[in-house]
């Protein structure tokens, strides 16, 4: 079993030790939280140590879990790696891409792994549908959640679209050539709902909406290739595949097929609807087994360092971008 450290027990702090403790993979140490009374109470409801100085925490453990606000990233992640210590760190990777940058260099150095938290790729709808992507070439996505003050102090493209940003980049392998993107700011001082269109260098092109001041939550993303419309509700765990194939005799015979003319000459296509088994899956602890995994057989994490990086610098700037469109609208 691999030793392990929570840093900082806020809200999702928390879930990640109950994950933890149903965990055969590791043994929780402890963890440090500098919020000294609800570090207390925390200690107490779980039942764990709190450690009262952040570098005995590290000096403890094989693995340090890092749950904390953004801007303290880079210092904690920095200094379990120059222990030698090995990292899981939530979205997103850390403040800007030029931390991302310099951890990637730190890890290489000290030869020990990274995951970063993108948990949507651990979601089962995400799962279930990985089987029947193959090359999109178009991505719409939409990911509106209703107001909440916890994380308004950073742009909704590093809050929530950040989420959708590291999806689009596993699912177009190919780089980003261009960035279309305008962002308002409704109640918070920094952009509260943002749209960005991601054009990439095989043509393919992602339309990704965020917004944290909706009326009802959603998280949907719509896939688009030859042949095939996939979608895929993050929220409620639905997949649903939609493809065409070509008739055959059968099927002509076939009183219930979705069968539809092209015209033209061009051959009959029948549509078919799939719904792939959703086999339920706590994707918090599904991430953090993996990363265990990937630690003691020494392969590479589902989730690397490199993919944190990539999509912090596209939703810096998917920023970029607002900002000009916005200082351009203003004259």
């Amino acid at each position: 079993m691999l030793k392990i450290g929570v840093l900082g027990v806020g809200h999702l702090g928390k879930i990640h030790i109950k994950c933890i403790n149903l965990s055969s993979h590791y043994e929780l140490v402890g963890f440090y939280d500098p919020n000294r009374e609800n570090a207390l109470k925390v200690a107490e409801e779980y039942g764990t140590h709190s450690f009262d100085c952040l570098e005995n925490l590290i000096d403890a453990v094989d693995v340090v879990d890092i749950v904390t606000p953004t801007i303290h990233h880079f210092e904690s992640a920095s200094l379990a790696i120059q222990k030698n210590k090995h990292v899981f760190i939530e979205k997103p990777i850390v403040a800007t891409p030029e931390e991302a940058r310099k951890l990637i260099a730190l890890a290489k150095q000290a030869r020990v792994k990274i995951q970063v938290g993108h948990v949507e790729r651990f979601n089962p709808a995400y799962i279930a549908l990985q089987p029947f992507l193959k090359n999109p070439m178009f991505i719409e996505a939409h990911r509106l959640a209703e107001f909440n003050p916890r994380g308004c102090d950073v742009p909704v493209a590093l809050d929530l679209m950040i989420h959708d940003i590291d999806i689009v980049l596993n699912a177009i392998k190919s780089e980003v050539r261009f960035i279309h993107a305008s962002g308002v700011n409704v109640v918070g001082d920094t952009y509260d709902i943002t749209n960005a269109r991601l054009e990439f260098e095989n043509g393919a092109v992602a339309n990704l909406t965020a917004s944290r001041i909706s009326m009802k939550n959603m998280r949907k993303m719509r896939f688009f290739q030859e042949n095939a419309y996939l979608t895929v509700d993050f929220l409620n765990k639905t997949t649903e595949i939609v493809t065409l194939h070509d008739v055959t005799s059968h099927d002509e015979s076939d009183p219930f097929a979705m069968i539809f003319d092209l015209g033209d000459e061009k051959p009959k296509k029948k549509i078919t609807f799939k719904k792939p088994e959703i086999i339920p899956i706590n994707a918090i602890q599904t991430e953090l087994e993996a990363f265990s995994n990937a630690i003691l057989t020494d392969t590479e994490p589902p989730v690397t360092v490199e993919d944190g990086c990539k999509a912090l610098e596209i939703a810096y700037r998917i920023l970029e971008e607002s900002n000009r469109i916005h200082l351009q609208a203003k004259g």
